[in-house]
Order: structure tokens, then C-alpha cells, then sequence
């Protein structure tokens, strides 16, 4: 099997090969998390995969979670028990695999009774015990001062106490990016704002893919052993080309977080809200050294690649969360507001609520021999991708390899990292210091006040395939999620180093910052 030559993410070099190169054994159309677990697992597996990304990687849902990787502990409470059991191998996985991005986080549950000290310490007891080997910590129970010493800004108001567990922390979209760079290591290819426009078919049998390079207008043709449907809310668009007449598999659900300044909730630990008044939970999570509050869960008719807030929800993350701080925050306070969708298997039944859909995977094999794969979440991307090459391997007769991601170390793994943020790059750390130490002047800060340098500008666009400022400001480095009026600050001096790095001109430049400005605009509360 040939592989590609090239071992960086670089969307020159891509292209050339993609021009020469015709044959696949596996296409995955999708750059969220699952398609790019899927594409890694069949490059490891030694098959020439090839990932197609319409936009920018992680560009939908895959860069708008709330940053954990856990079991699910409000499906253990739904009695899911092996769905949990199964999440909490993979978050166990994924921290040895990729130790350099995600960490061990601690939550307190807030208990305003006796029952409730027993309901949430027995639960977590079986979540503790389900976790076996891979355990990030024994859950315990804390009284008034202690939760109060660990979550100095909650509200003091009628508490009794709190139970303590622990659970994981992530950067999604910065997981998202190391996972093309390991595709790639495994002698993949991967290409962003490359979209599919039509399925190429001999009889009824899918065989490939016709593709455009969004930024050239090239069109391309290429053939595949087997195609596999990845791309989340859009599953429906892809299972459409291959049959007009079909029904539409998912519904999806939109998930709603505000970005508050970390004075409201001082400290490391997290909270969880196990309760909100319309029966869901609610996190509010130190991230980025600002807190994170979310999630709602509200039907949608329309998918769309940049979902808006609506007022009622963030309205309603307000007033639950209003109850809990101490320091009572308001739309004000809010520095940046962003949704995402989830993919949520249809139901047969017409209710229209969220909660009767399934949110486990969904892998199907339609009669062209096109694979779709939906569902899920990030913690389990890794489980999706190992059954689903596997059902490629039987749907194509491909050669019968072993998946080895368990073992598999990520892109930028390593163990022993500091408090610096440039640690989220992990082994590729020291390269980023070293474009400054070439270039002093790429030490600068692109805000006074916060710590993003201009080497992380030429560092996305070199390594990473960033091609627009949104790629930087919103999935190199998180500005835009974590403070929405500093990512428009920054936008003109962004735009003027990509444009250095890019050949592109002042025109380019002012055209990136009044769509980037257009953009995050939407991020902020009025």
C-alpha cells in the first residue's frame, strides 16, 4: 500500500498528492471527532485513508462541547450502565493516550439535605466502581467548609455539603487538530475546506467521491474501496446524494455555554448542577483560567455549521446558575456565548422531545455499501471509529488488521508538562519556542492581556492547516469561545501575520477581519 509523503499538515503538499493519487481504500467524508478517529484507526490499520473536511477540522460540534471526557454520570442515572461502563474505559484511554491535553478534573455536587448526600455519594460510588482500573479518583463526601474551601465562589445559602469525584478535562478542538496530525503520522491524508459535491457510483455501488477544494475551485475524482458518512449533523445531506427518496436519520439537539471571567468560580474544582428545574444538569468548569458554564438541549429543526443561542437558553443558564454563585453574574458578564449541535438518532415515535432520542452510536451500512456512523460523543470517539473500520474492513473485503489505537499515543502525547499555556502543544512545545527564539519579535502578544504570541499564528498556519482567521482565533487557540470582543481585537494583527505566511494581500487581510468581526459578533450578548 503507498503512503503519503508528507508528515505535516500542509495544504500545498496535500493537494499535489491528492492530484496524483486516484485510488483509496477508505474515504471519510467529516473532520469532527468521529471521522477523524475513523481515519486515524484505518491509517494505523496500514490502509491509504483519506479524510474530506468542508470546512475547517472540528468546525461543527466537535469544537463546541463542554470540555469533558467522562462516563456520563446523568446516564448512570438513566440506568444506561453499559454505556457508562464503556466511556469511562475510553476516558481512561484517552489520557494516557493523549496526557498532554486532557487532565484529571474534580467536581463537587452541592447537597442541600441528607438525602441528597446519600443519593449522589451512592451513584458515584457505582460510577467509582465502574471505572475499575482506570479510575481518576474515589469519590467522598465533603462537609459545609470543605465545599466551600474548594468552591469559594458558590453560594453558601442553605448548604450542608457536597460529594467530590473526578472526572476529565479536555480542549476539543486542539484534540481534533493532533488527531489529523496522527492520521498523518500513520501515513494518512487529511484536507480541510475540501467538500464533497457528489458520490460516484458504478451501477448502484458507491466507488468514490467528486470533491472541490473550496479556496481553488479544483475539482477532483477520486476512487475508494469504501466511503464512510462522518459528518454528524449532516449525515443526512451525504445519505441524500446516495438516495433522494430516503428519510432523514437524525434530529439534532443544540447545547448552549457562556464564558464568564474566573472570578465567579475561584479555584480548580468544577461544579455540577445534577437538577436544573427542566430535569437536566448543568456544569460550570474552569477552563482556560475562565469558567464555563453549559449545557442546554433543545430540539432543532435546521443544522447549521454556526448555530445561535437563543434567549430563552441562555436566559435559562442564567437563572439556574444565578442560584448557585455567589457572585451573581448577568448578560454583562458574559464574554463569550457559543452552541453546538448534536447528532441525536430519530426516534419512530413523533414527541419531539431530546430525551427519547438515542445518544449512543448509530452505524449503518446502506444498500449502495455507503458506511454512515452518528451518534456518540467525543469520549467515545475512539470505540466508534474501531467498529466502524471494522465494518469497512467486512464491506469492501478489505484485509482483516487489527485496530491498535488503543495504545496508540496522539499526536503531541507526553506526560510531563508545566503550567504554561504553550503546554497544551505538548511535544510540539519546544517548536513553538523555538520560531520565537529564531524571531523575537514573534513573542508579542497578540491581547496585553492574555497569553497568545504570534509564533502560535505561524505555528497554525505552517503545521496546522489554518487557512482564515477564524481557524486561528476560534480552533488553534480558543479566543473566540473564551473572550469574543479580544478575538476581534486580535483579528487585524492575525490576519496581517497569515498574510505574510499565505502570499495573501491587504484586500485578503481586510476582507478575513470583517468576516471574522461579522463572526464573532454573534459570539457576544447584547
Amino acid at each position: 500500500m503507498s503512503k503519503s509523503p508528507h508528515l505535516l499538515l500542509n495544504r500545498t503538499e496535500t493537494f499535489a498528492w491528492l492530484s496524483s493519487q486516484k485510488n483509496w481504500d477508505i474515504i471519510v467524508i467529516g473532520g469532527g471527532a468521529t471521522g477523524l478517529g475513523v481515519a486515524v484507526d484505518a491509517a494505523s490499520r496500514g490502509f491509504q485513508a483519506l479524510l474530506l473536511e468542508q470546512s475547517d477540522f472540528a468546525k461543527g460540534t466537535s469544537s463546541r462541547s463542554t470540555k469533558l471526557v467522562h462516563g456520563g454520570v446523568r446516564y448512570l442515572a438513566q440506568g444506561k450502565i453499559g454505556l457508562v461502563f464503556g466511556a469511562l474505559r475510553e476516558r481512561g484511554i484517552l489520557l494516557k493516550n493523549a496526557a498532554h491535553i486532557v487532565k484529571k478534573q474534580q467536581f463537587i455536587i452541592p447537597c442541600y439535605s441528607q438525602w441528597q448526600k446519600w443519593k449522589y455519594l451512592t451513584g458515584l460510588k457505582i460510577y467509582d466502581w465502574l471505572s475499575g482500573g482506570w479510575s481518576f479518583g474515589d469519590s467522598e463526601w465533603m462537609n459545609r467548609k470543605q465545599v466551600i474551601e474548594l468552591l469559594p465562589g458558590i453560594n453558601p445559602e442553605a448548604l450542608v455539603g457536597g460529594v467530590k469525584y473526578f472526572d476529565g478535562q479536555f480542549d476539543d478542538a486542539r484534540l481534533a487538530i493532533n488527531l489529523a496530525q496522527t492520521c498523518v503520522e500513520q501515513g494518512g491524508t487529511v484536507i480541510n475546506y475540501c467538500q464533497v459535491k457528489k458520490l460516484l457510483k458504478a451501477g448502484q455501488k458507491v466507488i468514490g467521491v467528486e470533491v472541490m477544494d473550496i479556496e481553488s475551485k479544483v475539482e477532483y475524482s477520486l476512487n475508494a474501496k469504501v466511503v464512510i458518512n462522518a459528518t454528524g449533523v449532516f449525515v443526512d445531506n451525504i445519505l441524500l446524494m446516495d438516495a433522494p427518496e430516503r428519510k432523514p436519520l437524525i434530529e439534532s439537539s443544540q447545547g448552549v455555554h457562556l464564558v464568564f471571567d474566573r472570578s465567579f468560580l475561584p479555584g480548580k474544582s468544577a461544579l455540577l448542577i445534577p437538577k436544573t428545574s427542566d430535569g437536566r444538569v448543568l456544569f460550570a468548569v474552569p477552563w482556560q483560567n475562565h469558567v464555563l458554564v453549559g449545557t442546554t438541549d433543545t430540539p432543532m429543526e435546521k443544522h447549521s455549521l454556526e448555530p445561535v443561542a437563543r434567549e430563552e437558553e441562555i436566559d435559562f443558564i442564567l437563572k439556574t446558575i444565578t442560584q448557585y454563585f455567589k457572585k451573581k453574574p448577568a448578560k454583562e458578564d458574559v464574554l463569550s456565548v457559543y452552541a453546538g449541535l448534536r447528532p441525536l438518532v430519530a426516534p419512530q415515535n413523533e414527541t419531539g422531545s431530546t430525551k427519547e432520542i438515542s445518544r449512543d452510536l448509530k452505524l449503518m451500512v446502506s444498500a449502495s455499501g455507503l458506511i454512515t456512523i452518528t451518534g456518540g460523543k467525543w469520549t467515545t470517539y475512539r470505540h466508534m471509529a474501531e467498529v466502524t473500520v471494522n465494518k469497512a474492513i467486512e464491506v469492501a473485503g478489505l484485509k482483516k488488521i487489527a485496530s491498535i489505537t488503543k495504545e496508540l499515543s496522539i499526536h503531541g502525547c507526553r506526560i510531563d508538562s508545566d503550567d504554561s499555556h504553550l503546554a497544551i502543544y505538548g511535544t510540539d512545545e519546544n517548536a513553538v519556542k523555538d520560531l520565537m527564539k529564531e524571531e523575537p519579535s514573534l513573542r508579542g502578544l497578540l491581547i496585553p492581556s492574555l497569553p497568545y504570541t504570534k509564533a502560535e499564528v505561524i505555528w497554525a498556519v505552517r503545521n496546522e492547516m489554518a487557512l482564515t482567521v477564524e481557524d486561528v482565533l476560534a480552533r488553534r487557540i480558543r479566543l473566540l469561545f473564551l473572550d469574543a470582543r479580544a478575538a476581534i481585537k486580535a483579528a487585524p494583527e492575525v490576519a496581517r501575520i497569515m498574510a505574510g505566511e499565505l502570499n495573501k494581500d491587504e484586500q485578503w487581510q481586510q476582507q478575513q477581519v470583517k468576516e471574522f468581526t461579522s463572526l464573532a459578533e454573534k459570539y457576544i450578548l447584547k
